[in-house]
């Protein structure tokens, strides 16, 4: 049997404004965004290439805006993904090359911690 993580909750206090930073300035596909009643709005957003999404919205979890756990993505080319991030105003560190891979990190606006790793010599990141 096959488990699969294919959803992450991200606690945020402003949809609309994490929203447009994950899909407009970070590069996740917008998949949903539905009421499925005036209490609960549903936003599904996805990493391109990714099995898994995050989601936000409201209704949806009583954690505090900000305190998602660290979340990590890993890339191909952690230069490119840097320029994207830098280019499209993320505020992003400087590559951080460890011995076990290079980082890249940032916050969405609410204060959740991102980090995107590149591994060398592992196909696709």
């Amino acid at each position: 049997m096959d488990w699969k993580l294919e959803l992450v909750f991200v606690p945020v206090s402003d949809v609309d404004r994490a929203k447009d930073f994950y899909v407009n300035k970070v590069g996740f596909n917008a998949d949903f965004d539905e009421r499925p009643s005036d209490s609960i709005r549903f936003v599904q957003l996805t990493p391109p290439g990714s099995a898994c999404s995050i989601c936000i919205g409201e209704g949806l979890t009583e954690a505090a805006p900000g305190t998602a756990p660290s979340l990590q993505m890993v890339v191909g080319d952690i230069q490119a993904a840097h320029a994207q991030l830098k280019n499209n105003g993320v505020d992003v560190s400087e590559v951080d090359v460890q011995d076990w891979g290079h980082f890249v990190y940032f916050a969405d606006p609410d204060g959740n911690k991102w980090a995107v790793q590149y591994i060398p010599n592992r196909p696709n990141g």
